[in-house]
């Protein structure tokens, strides 16, 4: 039997742990043939991101297209976008239908504090791609950002819960919030909640956190996780409830790991399990 075919639309990580070098990788963990569509370069380690070269929204579709035309892709993810212009292409895409379980990621700044969406880019994504995705997956960061709420009010999960609301009004058919970088007291530093939101339904994923510093690119895997269960055919709740168990076993697997001096990659491939 064919492996089914997934395809990534994100930026590139010199460093190897987080981008399109991780949804591959997570395309693989999960025997589905990764296809993507490099949105960007970036010039990173696992202590910083020092530059970044946009690519031409045109070259951006033009990646797109050549793989939907080749391939039969059964899920789609997006990861840095990097500029308002890039958004309204691809999502001018999946208004053409041209999209299947599109997962939409919205990274805005990345886990070393440097921002990764040039002006008008938040404003492209609530107007213009989040009404066509299956399902957004914001950390609490993006979240608050989307929401135009201050990250410092986000204390509870019933502040968790309101953001991932307002964010199914702008037209998703899901929304999950990750609470992985939550440390506020009223949560525990020792769990990390997602909140999945559908609807009046509302799923609680909860997981122990990892004491690591090697977790960079787990956004990105998680979400091209999700992506890879809803090619294989698996429902959103069954492929996110997989993707976070994915993701854990990961973590988990590389946190004794010593690559790099920042914050290192995961284990997407098993190597320590």
């Amino acid at each position: 039997m064919d492996p089914i075919t997934a395809l990534t639309i994100a930026g590139s990580d010199s460093g190897g742990g987080a981008g399109i070098q991780a949804d591959l990788r997570t395309f693989s963990a999960f025997e589905v043939h990764g296809t993507c569509a490099i949105t960007a370069v970036t010039v990173q380690n696992t202590v910083a991101v020092t530059a970044v070269e946009l690519l031409a929204p045109s070259v951006v579709e033009a990646q797109i297209l050549t793989v939907l035309d080749d391939f039969n892709v059964a899920a789609v993810k997006t990861g840095m976008l990097g500029q308002a212009s890039t958004v309204e292409s691809i999502a001018s895409l999946a208004r053409e239908g041209r999209f299947t379980n599109l997962v939409v990621d919205p990274v805005l700044v990345s886990s070393t504090g440097h921002r990764l969406m040039a002006s008008g880019g938040v404003e492209a994504y609530r107007d213009a791609l989040l009404p066509f995705a299956t399902i957004v997956t914001p950390n609490l960061a993006e979240a608050a950002v989307l929401c135009d709420v201050e990250l410092r009010d986000v204390t509870t999960y019933d502040h968790m819960l309101d953001l991932g609301r307002q964010l199914l009004q702008l037209g998703p058919q899901y929304v999950l919030v990750k609470g992985g970088h939550f440390a506020a007291a009223t949560l525990t530093e020792r769990r990390a909640p997602d909140i999945l939101v559908h609807g009046d339904s509302v799923v609680l994923f909860d997981a122990p956190r990892v004491l690591t510093s090697n977790d960079h690119g787990t956004g990105c895997s998680l979400s091209a996780a999700i992506a890879a269960g809803l090619g294989l055919g698996r429902g959103v709740e069954d492929a996110t409830r997989d993707a976070k168990s994915f993701v854990l076993a990961a973590l988990t697997s590389a946190a004794s790991w010593r690559l790099g001096q920042g914050r290192g990659p995961i284990d997407h491939l098993g190597w320590n399990q």
